[in-house]
């Protein structure tokens, strides 16, 4: 989240002070990438030994609990120290990658209930994985509390799991435990869970897969048009090979390059109703998008045409950098406000583990010159802790704002939406956000890479309590109107939270 103005400033003034030593640096990383990208032949089944697992094991634990800011805010150092040992015992004679992070290291880290520190795989079996299709669990479903609704099916010439169908059992596993165990597997903010219904809805078959296996069959429990329960057996799906994807001497043609306008579309958009009585902002995230330049844009036209009514879409942001949250802010915010009340990290140096962690001698120089130590110990960074941001004069928005809300509303997306609530003319309407109310662990997040396996963790190295946060620790950030998952709007493909805000704005307002 932290890559503003003043982290440049601070590498800006690195490289000045040693040009020379720099120039080496970044020659030899240069030369390390180089031969690491010439790697080939990456064989997913291949398996590490006991001993070599069990040093990556250590290694993790040994760097979570000298550098993790919030290792201990959820989950008590004597439980910490039960799990760390539990999964140390649980690992085998010998695991492949896979199962190494599904086994041991997702249930794990998930136990520390911090949605920023997360698992995941070796670049080698990112890059061996791409554009690859595996055997599966056929079905997709909306996931909301205990229901499973299907949205996709794999099968296409499957007549009896349509969109709709509400499936209550998997091999005899109920919904509830299903679920219950998913969560087992997948990290959150506090107990949070909102994140991970939209995950297991993006999808269930990943996910059904790497936590309870395969089967050639699968019996399925659902619930018919009539309300009867049924049960009907699904195949597995296992896709046809593709034989046009073996190597070949021949070049494929790529497909043409999409214009620079619509790639930016995938990050946001702004569109003003032709009624002229609202607009429509959709920020898929707090990073790519030129986001600057398209806010300053944005309220202009606003202002220009004197739109009273504006919609802010952050259901699938996930976050970015603080400084483009904040703001964001500055220009709906009706009064001065703060990102952080206390933010700190508990150690000024990554070593003597800094070769394992992405960034390397950078991070060290970094938190060496944004943080300083106080009185409890913790170092502290003071510019976000005392910083007190005024609302934007020039182009700063007056008029109702509707600011949608759900599970994947993250990170920076949550210190906004925790920065506007309870302000005149401003609503949070739809469910929790996934990052935490109480605070969150979400400044600087490099990647730890276990040297063994070359698994990924991500190490938060800062906690931050949010400014005006609440007291109770645990629960995203509340809505001032509630819409939950609504069965009917998806059986019609209707997006629920929007026509309520529409709804809202042309027939409860002046």
């Amino acid at each position: 989240m932290l890559h503003d103005r003043f982290k440049l400033n601070i590498l800006a003034a690195f490289i000045k002070m040693n040009r020379s030593f720099t120039a080496i640096f970044l020659a030899t990383c240069i030369l390390f990438v180089s031969c690491a990208v010439n790697k080939s032949n990456y064989d997913p089944n291949k398996k590490f030994p006991k001993a070599a697992l069990q040093k990556d094991y250590t290694l993790l634990r040994n760097i979570l609990e000298t550098k993790h800011a919030a290792l201990y805010w959820y989950t008590p150092k004597d439980s910490m120290d039960m799990y760390f040992d539990k999964y140390f015992r649980a690992i085998p004679d010998s695991m492949n990658e896979q199962q190494f992070a599904w086994q041991i290291l997702a249930p794990l880290v998930q136990k520390i209930h911090c949605g920023h520190t997360s698992v995941s795989f070796s670049k080698e079996y990112v890059k061996w994985v791409q554009g690859k299709k595996f055997p599966s669990f056929p079905l997709f479903f909306k996931v909301w509390n205990d229901t499973m609704a299907v949205i996709g099916n794999l099968h296409s010439k499957d007549s009896i799991f349509k969109r709709g169908i509400l499936v209550t059992a998997i091999n005899g596993v109920p919904n509830q435990t299903i679920i219950s165990k998913m969560f087992d597997y997948l990290p959150q903010d506090g107990y949070e869970t909102n994140n991970n219904y939209i995950r297991l809805s993006a999808n269930f078959p990943y996910f059904h897969r790497a936590i309870f296996g395969l089967s050639k069959t699968y019996k399925v429990d659902y619930i018919d048009s009539w309300g009867k329960n049924k049960t009907a057996i699904v195949p597995l799906f296992a896709p046809v090979r593709d034989t046009t994807q073996k190597d070949s001497l021949v070049k494929r043609e790529r497909a043409p390059t999409r214009p620079k306008v619509n790639r930016l579309l995938q990050y946001r958009s702004f569109e003003i109703d032709s009624s002229g009585k609202f607009a429509t902002m959709t920020l898929n995230g707090f990073t790519k998008g030129h986001l600057r330049r398209f806010f300053r844009r944005s309220f202009r036209e606003m202002r220009h045409k004197n739109i009273p009514h504006l919609v802010i879409d952050l259901r699938n942001n996930g976050g970015g950098r603080v400084g483009l949250s904040t703001l964001l802010t500055k220009y709906v915010s009706r009064q001065p406000f703060k990102v952080a009340d206390t933010l700190y990290t508990v150690s000024r140096s990554l070593a003597p583990y800094t070769k394992y962690i992405k960034g390397k001698i950078f991070n060290n120089i970094e938190m060496l010159f944004i943080s300083s130590k106080r009185k409890d110990g913790f170092y502290h960074l003071g510019l976000l802790e005392r910083k007190l941001y005024m609302p934007k004069q020039n182009l700063g928005y007056n008029g109702n704002v509707y600011v949608l809300t759900n599970g994947p509303t993250f990170s920076a997306a949550a210190l906004f939406c925790n920065a506007i609530k309870g302000q005149q003319g401003i609503k949070l309407i739809g469910e929790n956000t996934g990052g935490g109310w109480y605070g969150n662990s979400g400044i600087m997040i490099p990647d730890i890479t276990l040297p063994n396996t070359h698994m990924r963790v991500r190490l938060p190295l800062f906690r931050l309590i949010q400014y005006n946060h609440t007291t109770a620790k645990g629960t995203g950030i509340p809505p001032d109107i509630y819409i939950g998952t609504s069965y009917d709007a998806l059986l019609k493909g209707r997006d629920k939270k929007m026509d309520v805000v529409k709804y809202m704005i042309f027939h409860c307002t002046k």
